[in-house]
């Protein structure tokens, strides 16, 4: 069997998840036994659904801000609302989390600090403490994707990010069927899952650098077998 997976992003070889990300993939489908095609899809080539609805599954990759932010929340929205697997892992997280600020609860002027640094609903903000080159402890919320996935077992997990879910709007965010699903251990949110989607889920730490260590990363062969069970 083989699966087809659009990486939303723009790549760099100098970034360490880029180099982790076709490590994990292939961890997961010897683990799995799939073939998976996992094809690079920079994000200013992504200006319609059109390109999108060959893949089973998209990826959307750390290393923003993107070329395209609009490319970007375009895929995540297209996976959102057609039901495919979609995993955003740090700039895909946040991605995100601004997609569903827009589009699901309507708030138009959602935006990036980063990119955005006078938005007066910055979605995405500053972390109080950086997370560049950091690893922390996270645990999953029992019932969820993530936990599943985990085993219910804590993670060490790495990070390289500057910016995450602001505290301002965390509990309109998380009041519907988006929900925080992994938390450190200062009770952050560092993972999001949707509710009535057969996957989709984010998180801001980069789970695909365990593969450098040569471990399978949990939850990228749960995002891969979840493309499997919807074929």
């Amino acid at each position: 069997m083989k699966i087809s997976i659009a990486l939303i992003g723009d790549f760099n070889a100098e970034v360490i998840a880029h180099q982790a990300i076709p490590l994990a993939l292939e961890l997961a489908a010897q683990a799995l036994d799939i073939e998976i095609q996992a094809i690079w899809l920079p994000t200013e080539q992504i200006s319609s659904t059109e390109i999108l609805s060959t893949f089973d599954g998209l990826w959307c990759v750390p290393a923003s801000p993107y070329k395209n932010t609009d490319g970007a929340l375009l895929a995540i929205r297209y996976a959102r609302e057609q039901n495919i697997p979609f995993l955003g892992t740090c700039g895909g997280f946040q991605h995100a989390v601004i997609e569903y600020a827009r589009n699901v609860l309507g708030w138009a002027d959602a935006d990036h600090a980063e990119t955005a640094p006078d938005a007066q609903r910055a979605v995405i903000s500053p972390l109080e403490c950086g997370l560049v080159e950091a690893t922390a402890s996270v645990r999953f919320i029992a019932g969820s994707k993530l936990a599943k996935a985990y085993q219910d077992l804590p993670s060490l997990e790495g990070y390289r990010c500057r910016y995450g879910l602001n505290p301002k709007f965390q509990a309109a965010l998380t009041a519907g069927p988006l929900r925080a699903t992994a938390i450190d251990e200062a009770g952050d949110i560092r993972g999001i899952e949707l509710d009535n989607h057969p996957f989709f889920v984010a998180t801001l730490f980069q789970p695909e650098r365990k593969a450098l260590s040569g471990q399978c990363p949990p939850i990228v062969k749960a995002f891969v077998s979840a493309q499997r069970n919807c074929e």
